[in-house]
């Protein structure tokens, strides 16, 4: 997860920074669209946003993830099947409507691929396709493949940033992280506010670079990196049907190490997953949970997801109250679900670095909890910059102010492996989002 602790005063000083990292790697092109439409299933107007992105030549070079969720969309599914194929040589994406379980959903994801490959040059399989928003509504396909000419006349080689905002639902604004490596760069955009517990949401992330990494190192560093990263985070525990993470080469750079490869795509994977999570539906504070003196990675991974998922701290923390007893029993109730050996007494919990458990006994007193208090404070998101008592915060609205989190440190003291995980507090907002989402 990022190591870096960016902060910005303003949505202008946040949007200066994405532009520096915006540049994209050689070889790739990306063009954008809006159009109107009408579902069939809501007729009400709705807009739509077009994205595609481009590679100069088809690749070899390409790996993707998808959800687990039983019931993917229709995008997974030719997803998966383009993972079989020769070469990628375009994404086309769009938002507003996911495409899942909608009648004649396989079909009309083709169609779009279809529809990019002629404007392109490419057979419909070379075309990845990928769709997020609403779940059950069908794509007005005539409309996008009557629109996709526009966004293949915006195709430009200078930014990723178009593509970054036009991928974009709930999302209060883009994600894009980069790493230069090897004399070449990788460069990687997300979206995902809502439903978000990948375990390859609503989350796409695509990821493109100019390294000439071979296919079978390609996919094993995604695979590496993925499960470190967006396999650790949560925000609301709801898997989506339209996980997708797709990485792509266009080979135009000499391949670096392939260690110094797959650590900085690590690097890129981990900055991105923390932005969906900041990025979140009515997120005031990140969480971090790291699991340590666990008996193996996965215990690790389970604990740090329960205490992430817990309603019940998720609301403490967004109202600033160290209540550690509901931490306690988040990890008390998975690892006794899960048959993970925890003997409280091996077992310390620290909240923003203060002790809370050890010894089989809480740790708590006056001067403790203020602490605690002024540490969730420090992490809440707000809008501007903070007044001088460093406690009274406004949510952010269109930009992240700084990367602090809540930090927990769980360490059961019965094994070597660890795990970090990601999530966010449970606000007033993200109820509201959720229930007017479709109105």
């Amino acid at each position: 997860m990022p190591s870096t602790s960016l902060t910005f005063a303003s949505k202008a000083e946040h949007r200066a920074w994405l532009e520096a990292q915006a540049a994209l790697p050689e070889g790739f092109r990306v063009g954008t669209c809006t159009f109107d439409f009408v579902p069939v299933e809501v007729p009400k107007p709705g807009r739509m946003k077009l994205t595609l992105v481009a590679l100069d030549r088809p690749s070899p070079a390409f790996a993707a993830k998808f959800t687990r969720n039983a019931f993917p969309g229709a995008p997974v599914i030719v997803g998966r099947r383009r993972l079989g194929g020769e070469a990628l040589g375009a994404l086309v994406v769009n938002n507003k409507v996911s495409n899942v379980c909608a009648p004649g959903g396989v079909e009309a994801s083709e169609r779009v691929c279809a529809a990019a490959g002629r404007l392109l040059g490419l057979a419909p399989e070379q075309v990845l396709p990928c769709s997020t928003g609403v779940i059950g509504w069908r794509l007005p396909v005539d409309r996008m493949v009557e629109e996709l000419p526009a966004a293949h006349g915006a195709l430009q080689a200078r930014s990723v940033l178009p593509a970054a905002e036009a991928i974009m639902t709930t999302d209060l604004y883009p994600k894009i992280r980069r790493a230069d490596v090897g004399g070449g760069s990788i460069v990687g955009i997300a979206k995902g506010a809502g439903m978000i517990e990948p375990n390859l949401a609503t989350m796409l992330v695509f990821i493109l670079t100019d390294l000439d990494v071979p296919r079978g190192a390609l996919r094993a560093a995604l695979d590496a990196a993925v499960d470190a990263t967006f396999n650790c985070i949560s925000i609301d525990s709801d898997t989506s049907t339209s996980d997708t993470v797709a990485l792509v080469s266009s080979r135009a750079r000499p391949a670096p190490p392939a260690a110094d490869f797959a650590a900085a795509l690590a690097h890129v994977c981990g900055d991105l997953a923390e932005d969906v999570v900041r990025n979140g539906e009515g997120v005031h504070h990140v969480i971090r949970v790291r699991v340590t003196g666990a008996p193996s990675f996965e215990a690790a991974r389970t604990i740090g997801k329960a205490v992430v998922n817990s309603p019940l701290l998720k609301a403490a923390v967004n109202g600033n109250d160290p209540n550690v007893g509901r931490l306690l029993c988040a990890v008390g109730k998975v690892a006794g679900a899960a048959g993970i050996p925890v003997d409280p007494a091996r077992a310390t919990i620290k909240v923003g670095g203060e002790t809370v458990l050890e010894g089989g006994a809480m740790r708590l007193d006056p001067a403790k909890e203020e602490r605690l208090v002024r540490h969730m404070r420090t992490a809440e998101l707000y809008a501007s910059a903070p007044p001088a008592d460093g406690l009274t915060f406004r949510p952010a609205v269109d930009f992240p102010p700084h990367e602090r989190r809540v930090e927990i440190d769980v360490d059961l003291g019965i094994g070597s492996e660890s795990c970090a995980v990601l999530g966010a507090d449970l606000s007033h907002e993200y109820v509201t989002e959720n229930a007017d989402y479709r109105s």
